[in-house]
């Protein structure tokens, strides 16, 4: 199996040049993997610690750790690498890392010379990002790591009779700080002992948002004291549903703020020409002059055709729709969440253990057609006190869960 694994780590390094030809998303994957190793020369002879994060969700993760980290010490370098370029083209510039590139394709060669120029004094893996060229390269060379908000689950290789390779590059890990006890079970059950159940790091993250400005003052020109609903995240099925209610459900006092995920100006364009509502776009607010031109509190639906402010955004919402859940991957709930508001997704959210959690204790409300979709907007518009208990529930269940941070920086503090 360890011989196929590197055979297709070798045909991706042939192929995808030649599909980077065709599709912009995976040329900035190609494009931007050939810059890495240049990156990195710059951490030679540094003390190094390394947080590898698949996207950005799981750089969220991180991020609460290496936060705490730049108080505690000012003479290590921060390494962030990313698999994806939905991760590194966001977060490209986060100004508390030295150094942000990709991280190498998987190969033998690649995984000796990246540990090799790093050469870390600890490595933090996020969630489910397992490497075994990379992790056996750290082991050798006794690099302390460690994995940090984790999720394991009995599909994945390393619980197959087939996956030994895999099992085995686990044993880099010096400890494995996980979310959930069934994948500390998991990884009992063939036998790692090295485990704490520590929770998601990012309740720290979120909650932490509440402690920051989140006035924006044309969202509250726009808001004008009337009752909001904030759509964050949105792929093009759950506008569709969105822009059904909006054309033929909602009422005059009702407001809309979608941020969608796709910013591109087609889409954008397209999304405002198929709602009848009165629309402004963001771009045209803060375009120059125009704020001076435009009365906010006159539109009934402002698209947020830009990215950065969404969690911001969420502080003025009464209650909020994350897209993804209807089929491509549900989006960050947890942000809506702290401000202790209701929050609808999509039905397909099983791989989210907080939308697993909340959807079980009503916080969180899951919706699967139009249908659905209009009646639990249409309830709690209309039903104040289910609207602030379910508001209630999200809150408590931020603050239950925070912590994590603290556990794995107790840890750290020993490797260093």
């Amino acid at each position: 199996m360890k011989f196929l694994y590197d055979f297709a780590i070798f045909l991706a390094s042939l192929f995808l040049p030649i599909v980077a030809i065709f599709n912009k998303k995976i040329t900035l994957f190609v494009d931007g993997r050939k810059e890495t190793f240049s990156k990195i020369e710059a951490l030679k002879n540094e003390k190094v610690i390394w947080f590898h994060a698949a996207s950005l969700g799981e750089f969220e993760q991180a991020r609460p750790i290496i936060e705490e980290l730049k108080k505690k010490t000012k003479k290590h370098k921060i390494l962030v690498t990313f698999f994806s370029p939905s991760g590194y083209e966001i977060r490209k510039n986060y100004n508390l890392a030295d150094v942000i590139c990709y991280l190498p394709l998987d190969s033998k060669s690649n995984a000796r010379k990246f540990v090799k120029t790093v050469n870390p004094e600890l490595a933090v893996f996020i969630k489910y990002e397992f490497w075994p060229n990379l992790l056996n390269e750290l082991k050798n060379k006794k690099v302390p790591t460690i994995l940090v908000s984790g999720i394991l689950r009995e599909k994945q290789l390393f619980f197959k009779s087939y996956g030994g390779f895999m099992r085995k590059s686990l044993e880099a890990f010096h400890h494995f700080f996980v979310q959930d006890i069934n994948s500390e079970k998991l990884l009992n059950s063939i036998n790692f002992k090295n485990v704490t159940v520590a929770g998601d790091t990012r309740f720290d993250r979120v909650s932490k948002i509440l402690e920051q400005d989140n006035t924006l003052d044309f969202i509250n020109e726009f808001k004008d004291d009337k009752y909001t609903i904030v759509v964050g995240s949105t792929w093009q099925e759950d506008e569709e549903l969105l822009v059904n209610y909006i054309n033929n459900k909602a009422t005059e006092d009702e407001k809309f703020i979608i941020a969608p995920h796709n910013i591109k100006n087609d889409a954008i364009l397209e999304l405002q020409k198929s709602i009848k509502k009165k629309t402004v776009l963001y771009s045209n607010v803060i375009s120059s002059g125009a704020e001076k031109s435009k009365n906010l509190k006159d539109y009934q639906v402002f698209i947020i055709d830009t990215i950065g402010i969404l969690t911001k955004i969420y502080a003025a919402a009464d209650i909020a729709y994350v897209g993804g859940g209807l089929k491509t991957g549900l989006h960050n709930i947890l942000e809506p969440a702290t401000f202790g508001i209701p929050v609808v997704i999509g039905n397909k959210y099983e791989k989210f253990k907080e939308a697993v959690d909340l959807v079980k204790i009503g916080g969180c409300l899951s919706i699967k057609n139009q249908q659905e979709f209009t009646s639990t907007f249409i309830n709690l518009k209309e039903d104040v006190n289910f609207r602030n208990l379910t508001g209630i529930i999200n809150k408590k269940y931020i603050e239950d869960n925070l912590g994590a941070t603290k556990l794995i920086m107790n840890y750290i503090k020993t490797k260093l």
